[in-house]
């Protein structure tokens, strides 16, 4: 009797798995059924994300884990791969920032958001690395942003953290290449994002923070995770927004500079004012089950025309290559009509063949 070897779920690892981006991304693995390492602080968001996996049909294995530790980052890649088998997937996700002019900035806070949201990346990524190559194959994505290429202003901690990324990985990339890797690394350079973080996030200025518009909920995030996970592309970008910050950074950086000191402050914050003692996640997490979704659900788009385009840029140009092709070789034959001095006598007939040409009357 024939049997069927059942294929092996698919292990993945995520860091700041337990709310916002992180959070949507583990259930869209989930749906997959995929076996999920879940990396973050806060316990009640990594058990949340827990039973959201499980809901979707995958399995998952809560780490709390602070990735600006290298040793915790380490012994948990060793615990999924002991629990679920060799990681196939790495998401590197986890992230801190401070909503801040540059001088009210501490020391501490660009210690802290440098160890979370760019060393945090460097940990986990070579954690990944130095199993994957064991295997000689592996995806590492890496979850980026277009402040990689076009800083704002009130967050030059984040922003030079993002940029740091852009550059490890670029050299690293580089590396596998040179010892002849199959090991695939694909950032996503990310737009403004519906995510809770603006409700803990660290912030010294007057008015209560948000994401510059256009939004995007975090699932649009999650889906292009996913493909990137399974497709070789160096770069994806998401959201129109996001190619124009990346071009226009190319081409009119000292423009931008004027444009975002007018309106970067405002863009960065609603109408209504800052509690007092806010609290914020930067050095502990804060309690509870944030979810994957912030307040700003009204204003968010759930789909990106883009970002779709992107993912299916192949057969988008396969077909617009056939429709051009189509169109010369119809425009081709009308105009072998009109040249001819009998063509107002031609009909159209069909040869032996079946092909259509053009008969005198």
């Amino acid at each position: 009797m024939r049997t069927t070897k059942k294929r092996r779920a698919e292990v993945v690892v995520v860091t700041g798995a337990s709310a916002g981006i992180g959070r949507a991304i583990v259930r869209e693995f989930g749906k997959h059924g995929a076996s999920i390492g879940l990396l973050a602080r806060g316990h009640a968001g990594l058990e949340g994300a827990r039973r959201d996996v499980e809901r979707a049909g995958g399995r998952a294995l809560v780490i709390p884990t602070d990735v600006s530790d290298a040793a915790q980052v380490e012994q948990a890649a060793t615990t999924v791969e002991r629990t679920f088998g060799p990681i196939d997937v790495w998401v590197n996700n986890a992230m801190a920032s401070v909503i801040s002019p540059a001088l009210d900035m501490t020391p501490e806070d660009y210690q802290r958001v440098t160890d979370v949201t760019y060393l945090g990346y460097v940990y986990g990524t070579l954690a990944a690395i130095r199993r994957m190559r064991r295997r000689d194959r592996g995806a590492i994505v890496q979850i980026g942003s277009a402040l990689a290429y076009r800083s704002i202003p009130l967050q030059s901690a984040y922003c030079a953290a993002k940029h740091a990324i852009q550059g490890f990985t670029d050299s690293l990339r580089s590396e596998l290449i040179h010892d002849g890797s199959h090991i695939r690394i694909t950032t996503l350079q990310l737009p403004a994002v519906n995510t809770p973080q603006f409700s803990w996030i660290k912030c010294r200025m007057l008015r209560q923070p948000q994401p510059v518009p256009p939004i995007y909920q975090p699932e649009v995030i999650a889906r292009a995770a996913y493909w990137a996970a399974h497709h070789r592309r160096r770069e994806l970008w998401i959201g129109w927004c996001a190619v124009k910050a990346i071009l226009g950074q190319k081409f009119i950086p000292g423009l931008l500079d004027h444009y975002l000191a007018r309106v970067g402050y405002t863009a960065q914050q609603t109408n209504e004012p800052l509690e007092s003692n806010r609290p914020n996640n930067l050095h502990e997490p804060l309690p509870g089950d944030y979810g994957a979704h912030g307040a700003f659900g009204g204003k968010a788009r759930s789909f990106s025309m883009q970002s779709w385009m992107n993912m299916h840029r192949d057969w988008l140009g396969l077909v617009g290559l056939s429709a051009v092709i189509w169109y010369m070789v119809a425009h081709s034959q009308k105009q072998q009509v009109f040249d001819d001095p009998t063509a107002h006598h031609a009909r159209l007939d069909r040869d032996a063949t079946g092909r259509l040409i053009y008969t005198a009357a």
